[in-house]
């Protein structure tokens, strides 16, 4: 297990020590999660990648539904299930009013809901680190573009936690990264398309 510290203010150095070599530990300034997900990709030697931030969390079953899927179709590049969403539960009631409410759950296509094999990933590359919310939506275009072969398994094998620091609530104004995303999807197209 890797853990990559992306400048958090916390005690994560503290909490990964107590684990040992069980942990291999990173700390870098804070550059985004597309430069921690890259940091964690390049200290990885295993032949699978799972992602997960430091305020989600997996179900005990996520990582064994994932694999089976993966081990009973050879072409088949990358596996996400659904999430389910809850209020972090130590919020004051006013914080708590200003959040939306946790959507039903539902498929998401994020690293923290991935499996995927390194081989593909490393066909993909790396995230974005020059943007600020739509890292994974332009990996996961890019993924598409390749015609990177996918499955959503119908469990939930992820919760999300929700709080003011999300980085799409903490990031409003970044949200211009989407189009940015789009244009250079629709190029890619248009080029394979042309040659």
């Amino acid at each position: 297990m890797i853990v990559v510290d992306d400048g958090s203010q916390d005690d994560t150095r503290t909490v990964a020590e107590r684990y040992g070599e069980r942990i291999r530990f990173r700390r870098d300034e804070h550059r985004g999660a597309g430069a921690a997900r890259n940091a964690a990709v390049e200290l990885a030697t295993g032949e699978y990648l799972a992602f997960l931030d430091a305020d989600d969390r997996f179900l005990p079953e996520k990582l064994e539904h994932q694999l089976a899927a993966l081990d009973a179709d050879p072409e088949l590049d990358m596996v996400f299930g659904h999430v389910r969403e809850f209020v972090s539960p130590e919020l004051s009631d006013e914080v708590r009013a200003a959040i939306r409410p946790p959507a039903p759950p539902s498929p998401w296509m994020t690293p923290n809901l991935m499996l995927i094999r390194r081989g593909s990933f490393d066909r993909v590359g790396s995230f974005a680190t020059e943007l600020r919310v739509a890292e994974t939506v332009d990996w996961y275009a890019r993924a598409t573009d390749l015609g990177l072969k996918g499955l959503t398994l119908p469990e939930v094998v992820l919760e999300r936690r929700l709080h003011p620091l999300n980085s799409g609530m903490r990031e409003r104004d970044a949200r211009s990264d989407y189009l940015q995303v789009i244009r250079a999807s629709m190029e890619r197209r248009r080029r394979r398309q042309q040659g």
